[in-house]
């Protein structure tokens, strides 16, 4: 009886304790009543209605903008939701911000504006701080090169028309607010309106206040209510390299591949910081320092980025960092390169032993594994690499992707060769063990290091297109978190579905004339159907 008893209890207090630390997550910083915590101007702040409440009247202007600063300490990593309601004027909210020494009250710092008019809700505003730093509907990343501050529009997050019509004009508006790492994410009822990340070591803000503006101008009232907050974990840095312009429209789109999957990882929830690196090195190498994971995604062979740098990426990988090579980028050279990757990622693309043809791959079965999450069976015309070189501890290696080739990506059907022996189109061992053992080839892998890093091995990403495929994509998001040491969701790392659009965008070459949209719309739609059949 005594033990029942005292089961009971330690189940009761271990509900409470638990109910208590979730309602903790989300921490309450306005009581709907008092400004207690909140140090601004009182000729401007006060609560009405239940909600903080800045107002200016032609009897009392400003000559400035102030603002009313929470003085519960500084933020770093943090999701902040709140409501607000605007009539006539500009305001915002003020994050990782610092106080300006031109009077009391005076903030500058990263700014989610909105406003009473058309055109700035939504927006990251630099205020006393490098001015506007993304538009709405845009994607950016901010940069300094050569001392030089500039504002790069890496993508689209949505139409702006689109997020202006759903605001509602002198009424009630959801605010939601996330920064972490130096990924921003503005988000209005439900919309997301920017999506920047900041790289621009020299001016960055890591930590700083929260506060609430009211702005110079005409007669004005901004109101707040529903202020809660929710600090966030360090992010995990996921550093994708992108490699050189390479094959033509369509082909080893490397950037756009890298956005695509950078976006998704930031969009993901999940404490995930993913910064793409054109050219297939980072201009600042010591980015790489605090990586979690890097992603190689480049031409390969004698020209992979990482030959020149195998001490560098010695040295991260040493750490216990995660690796992920896609496509081309799992192929170097034998010898130095090809020894390391064996360590790095398990396996690489041998010249003489790999074959690189195109064929399409139907992948039904995967191993129980994080990276497998939420991913159907899929079919995908690729480049698929195969009869890979594996670490002679063969065990370590996962299996992920698996398949048959078909018997025409080495002999035609009159016995002749598809393809001459060589360096990556044939050779007599792989034809031994795809036509008479008939050995499913792995074309894509992953490992776990004895040093506690993992790496991923993916074969396919040739054709742009692809990434459009769902399970595809989600298998590399999922790879990519996995080796970041960040937990895969059961559904697998959540993204968008892509239109044709967001598949055309940030292509390394111009649309050709010959491009047939419809041709990449039916890959979609068919790519649907057989995922839900």
């Amino acid at each position: 009886m005594k033990w029942t008893r005292w089961t009971q209890w330690l189940g009761l207090a271990c509900m409470l304790l638990t109910s208590a630390a979730q309602a903790d997550e989300w921490q309450s910083l306005f009581d709907g009543k008092t400004l207690d915590g909140w140090d601004g101007d009182p000729r401007i702040w006060s609560v009405q209605d239940g909600a903080i409440t800045g107002r200016t009247t032609e009897e009392i202007k400003l000559d400035k903008n102030t603002f009313i600063i929470w003085r519960g300490g500084q933020l770093d990593n943090f999701e902040l939701e709140l409501e607000y309601r605007i009539v006539n004027g500009n305001s915002g909210i003020q994050y990782r911000s610092f106080e300006l020494p031109d009077g009391k009250w005076r903030i500058g710092g990263y700014q989610a504006d909105f406003e009473a008019g058309q055109t700035y809700s939504g927006i990251l505003y630099g205020e006393a701080f490098r001015g506007i730093l993304a538009q709405r509907g845009q994607s950016t990343e901010l940069t300094r090169t050569d001392g030089k501050f500039e504002v790069k529009v890496t993508g689209s997050v949505g139409e702006s028309a689109a997020i202006q019509a759903a605001i509602k004009k002198e009424d009630w508006n959801k605010y939601r607010v996330v920064a972490n790492g130096f990924n921003f994410q503005h988000f209005i009822n439900g919309l997301k309106t920017v999506d920047v990340t900041d790289n621009d070591q020299q001016d960055r803000r890591a930590v700083g206040l929260l506060a609430l503006q009211a702005h110079v101008g005409p007669p004005m009232t901004v109101q707040f209510r529903g202020i809660r907050l929710k600090k966030l974990p360090a992010p995990k840095k996921v550093a994708l390299i992108a490699g050189r312009p390479s094959h033509g429209y369509g082909a080893h789109e490397h950037r756009a591949g890298c956005m695509l999957l950078a976006d998704a990882l930031n969009s993901a929830n999940l404490g995930i910081q993913a910064t793409v690196y054109t050219n297939g090195w980072p201009e600042d190498e010591s980015v790489l320092d605090s990586a979690d994971s890097v992603v190689i995604y480049a031409d390969g062979g004698g020209g992979h980025p990482f030959n020149s740098h195998l001490d560098r990426i010695r040295q991260i990988q040493n750490r216990g960092v995660g690796m992920v090579a896609i496509h081309y980028g799992v192929e170097v050279p034998k010898g130095a390169s090809g020894d390391s990757f064996l360590k790095w990622i398990g396996g690489y693309f041998e010249t003489d032993w790999s074959v690189n043809p195109h064929w399409t791959g139907t992948f039904a079965k995967f191993p129980a594994h994080p990276i497998a999450r939420g991913v159907r069976p899929f079919r995908v015309n690729d480049e698929w690499y195969y009869h890979m070189r594996f670490a002679a501890a063969e065990s370590a290696v996962v299996p992920v992707l698996t398949d048959l080739p078909p018997r025409d990506t080495l002999v035609r059907e009159d016995g002749s060769l598809s393809r001459p022996d060589g360096a990556h189109s044939n050779n007599p061992a792989v034809r031994a063990a795809v036509l008479e053992r008939k050995e499913a080839q792995t074309v894509a892998w992953a490992v776990t290091r004895p040093d506690g890093g993992r790496g991923f091995g993916f074969t396919g990403g040739h054709d742009h297109w692809n990434w459009g495929n769902r399970d595809f994509r989600t298998l590399v998001l999922n790879a990519i978190a996995w080796t970041a040491h960040t937990e895969v969701p059961e559904a697998g790392i959540p993204s968008k579905d892509l239109t044709v659009k967001d598949l055309m965008a940030n292509q390394d070459y111009e649309v050709p004339d010959n491009f047939n949209p419809a041709r990449i719309q039916a890959m979609l739609d068919e790519w649907t159907a057989f995922r839900t059949r």
